[in-house]
């Protein structure tokens, strides 16, 4: 048996093809969450139940393991503020408590590019942008504050036995996902594009995104130096995002976009959106947020140099293949085709 690792998240759309890839190289893997999934026990991944806001559980399951990969988070943009606070950072916080306390040796931390979204176009930028002044929802506000502290509590500079690296996938597709393309199918009939339609963004197919984790923690293996590192990971070939959205309902066999929208207009719409939910406490998804419209109609693409030079990170699987498998998995899953 290999080295022992830990998977927050397990039976979640990166965790679980995480997880799979470290239970096919031959470690014993366990998984940390909230359900409990079936696929995961038949591929040999043990399973631990419970909540990052709960402590004493969360360094229960640290105990004997040398790398947590911590994927779990809250994502989206409904819910309230607490909630993500108390997930994405309390949860984290226990995450680098029980790492410190139980001795394991690395921490691989799924962060995100919206920590440093100030909602203006972002092009071709590196690590070294700062994190805004202010954000517009929830989950990047508190994703930002998550990652500042485990950078802080794992820099080189610091005392702890803790290392770790940050790794920053931007919208993560492909086979199994339970997240993106779901959000984007159930809009279907009523997206709109927003704005010009020319800006490009990054995405990650999901092999890519759970490669990179792995390559991670080798990378910070034989170079502990790396600790408190933050790396963008993508594609590394950035795509008009009204073009992507079409070919992602291309792959579900469904129309694309045809109707637009301004982004002014769209955020205003989210703007009043927002207000109205504020107001009459209303806790399902709103169609339009401020940070939604912002996210739809700038250009975010990043650079990627670095985790090339570090990790030796590059995508395996171009865009134009993993939309095939996508379609292909769909068609199967979804019982179009024969199998």
């Amino acid at each position: 048996m290999g080295r022992k690792v830990l998977v927050t998240g397990g039976g979640g759309f990166l965790g679980k093809s995480i997880a799979t890839r470290l239970i096919n190289r031959g470690d014993e893997v366990y998984s940390f969450s909230r359900g409990e999934y079936d696929d995961l026990t038949a591929l040999g991944i043990r399973q631990i139940r419970g909540s990052l806001t709960d402590g004493p559980a969360v360094k229960k399951a640290c105990n004997g393991m040398e790398t947590v990969f911590h994927v779990a988070a809250k994502a989206g943009v409904s819910g309230s503020w607490q909630d993500y606070y108390d997930t994405n950072v309390k949860g984290s916080l226990h995450i680098l408590e029980a790492c410190e306390t139980q001795g394991v040796q690395r921490l691989i931390y799924t962060s995100s590019p919206s920590v440093i979204f100030d909602g203006t176009d972002m092009e071709g930028v590196d690590e070294s942008v700062p994190y805004p002044a202010t954000y517009h929802a929830p989950y990047p506000e508190t994703k930002a504050m998550a990652e500042q502290w485990v950078i802080k509590a794992t820099s080189p500079a610091g005392s702890s036995r803790l290392k770790s690296i940050i790794l920053r996938p931007h919208l993560i597709w492909g086979p199994g996902d339970n997240h993106l393309l779901p959000g984007i199918r159930a809009r279907a009939k009523r997206l709109k594009r927003i704005g010009n339609g020319e800006n490009r963004v990054d995405t990650i197919y999901i092999d890519n995104a759970a490669d990179a984790h792995l390559l991670a923690d080798e990378a910070l293996k034989r170079n502990p130096d790396l600790s408190g590192n933050v790396y963008f990971i993508s594609q590394d070939e950035p795509i008009r995002l009204w073009e992507m959205v079409d070919a992602l309902l291309g792959c579900a066999g469904l129309p694309p976009v045809k109707r637009r929208v301004s982004a002014r207009v769209a955020e205003g719409a989210g703007w009043v959106i927002e207000t109205l939910y504020r107001t009459f406490g209303i806790t399902k998804e709103p169609p339009m947020t401020r940070f939604m419209a912002k996210e739809l109609a700038t250009a975010h693409w990043f650079d990627i140099s670095r985790a090339k030079r570090d990790l030796g990170y590059t995508p395996t699987i171009s865009t134009k293949e993993g939309l095939k498998r996508l379609a292909d998995w769909l068609k199967v899953s979804e019982g179009r085709v024969n199998p």
